[in-house]
């Protein structure tokens, strides 16, 4: 008896709990669909302008436009430096263009001075061998000339010898004597002897003779001796 009346208890107690979970899950559908009512209707309600939400969107749009724009500020610096760098390149490329061109002419300048400063000195060069050489020439034939008077072809005082001179004035005469055969002859002014003339006859001076290559030759009483 007992025992039945245990396993009615059992029974009426699972009847209850089948009960109270399909109620409890009834509960929870239904709170679920009350819920998803309230969601849809607040999304449909939000109101995003002035919202937390925008204004946290808002700073973080701001902050992102602001790293952007200080990074293009510091591109355009860097275009700006790159910029001038190159208009710096470039003039310095103008700069040793025009020194290697001023360099340039100043060579070809000083090489064109040099160039006629050496043609200069050849033509000096040039004009003072030919003085020196019509020097030497002139110089040759001094000598040559002043060889053959101071050598005369016939030494008139190795072949006659003054013995006097007789007379006054213009009228002087002289004699002389051939060395080589003791002959004696008058001579005067202007008188030709062994193609000698006779110049001028001195008391003083003896005799003069001229050749006629215009070398004179003097026979005095010195020459005897």
């Amino acid at each position: 008896m007992q025992n039945k009346i245990m396993f009615l208890v059992g029974l009426i107690a699972c009847v209850i709990s089948v009960n109270a979970y399909a109620a409890v899950t009834e509960v929870i559908e239904e709170v679920e669909v009350v819920d998803e009512d309230v969601s849809a209707a607040a999304v449909a309600d939000y109101q995003v302008e002035g919202s937390l939400f925008q204004q946290i969107t808002e700073l973080e749009q701001e902050k992102i436009l602001m790293q952007l724009e200080k990074e293009r500020a510091q591109l355009d610096l860097e275009l700006d430096r790159l910029a001038a760098e190159k208009i710096k390149l470039h003039m310095e490329i103008d700069t040793l263009s025009g020194r290697a061109e001023q360099q340039q002419q100043e060579i070809e300048t000083q090489k064109a001075k040099l160039e006629a400063e050496a043609a200069r000195i050849e033509r000096e060069k040039e004009s003072w061998m030919a003085d020196a050489e019509r020097k030497i020439s002139q110089q040759s034939s001094s000598v040559a000339r002043s060889q053959l008077e101071e050598v005369p072809l016939v030494d008139i005082t190795k072949k006659y010898r003054l013995v006097n001179v007789v007379g006054a004035g213009s009228q002087l005469q002289a004699t002389i004597e051939d060395l080589d055969s003791g002959q004696s002859r008058r001579i005067s002014v202007g008188r030709d002897v062994d193609g000698f003339t006779v110049k001028s006859i001195s008391l003083y001076d003896g005799v003069v003779f001229v050749d006629p290559e215009g070398v004179t030759q003097t026979l005095n009483v010195s020459n005897g001796k």
